[in-house]
């Protein structure tokens, strides 16, 4: 039970940081939303070194893609999607999560952490300093994009694999390169926030078969 209140308190203080952010700083909604998007990433090594088991995980993550879902449709905590564009990567990114879990979450802990961390770092990271330093920007797929945040999403991406892989006892490789390039490109396809599934899917997947069981 200890381990759950500590998940329950860890999230209630995530969300109390974008509340209290938004409260002097409330022009600025996609901040507002990275701040919960990059603040759920920890939860999965939180999750695995409290030695939870993958039902209660599943379980878990199920209640909070239905209470995602809901507020799509009832605006319960506007917050979440408090931005200029419709977007679903709320939901995907949950139900992304559900499906790394289910697959990876006693098989391959590595895959899930980076396909997940790519997704809340990279994608998060590359959110912020993409809104807020401008550089060169293009349009792809009605969905505004710039160098800065696209490399930001690069190096966050590679540090990522880098240091897991490491952490596997792997020398530096091709992989490494080639998976954070992928993420980056993926990325790209942002259009609802379809980025939020495809980006820690895929990821994941390729972390599992070319870095660690290579």
């Amino acid at each position: 039970m200890f381990e759950y209140t500590l998940i329950l308190i860890y999230i209630l203080l995530t969300f109390s940081l974008s509340i209290i952010f938004k409260k002097y700083f409330s022009d600025n909604k996609e901040v507002l939303r990275k701040i919960i998007h990059i603040g759920i990433g920890p939860l999965i090594p939180i999750a695995l070194y409290l030695k939870i088991d993958q039902k209660s995980a599943l379980i878990f993550t199920g209640i909070i893609s239905l209470m995602v879902l809901l507020n799509y449709i009832y605006k319960l905590f506007p917050i979440i999607e408090d931005i200029d564009r419709k977007s679903f990567g709320t939901l995907f990114y949950c139900l992304s999560l559900f499906i790394l879990i289910f697959i990876f979450w006693e098989k391959d802990y590595y895959s899930l952490i980076a396909g997940f961390f790519i997704m809340t770092f990279g994608d998060g990271l590359a959110g912020l300093v993409g809104k807020n330093i401008d550089s060169k920007s293009w349009v792809f797929l009605k969905q505004k994009k710039s160098f800065i945040g696209t490399f930001t999403m690069f190096i966050t991406s590679l540090v990522i694999i880098c240091s897991l892989g490491l952490a596997q006892k792997h020398n530096l490789n091709i992989n490494f390169f080639t998976l954070a390039f992928i993420a980056t490109v993926l990325e790209q396809l942002s259009i609802f926030g379809i980025d939020n599934f495809i980006v820690p899917i895929v990821s994941a997947f390729y972390f599992n078969i070319f870095i660690t069981n290579l």
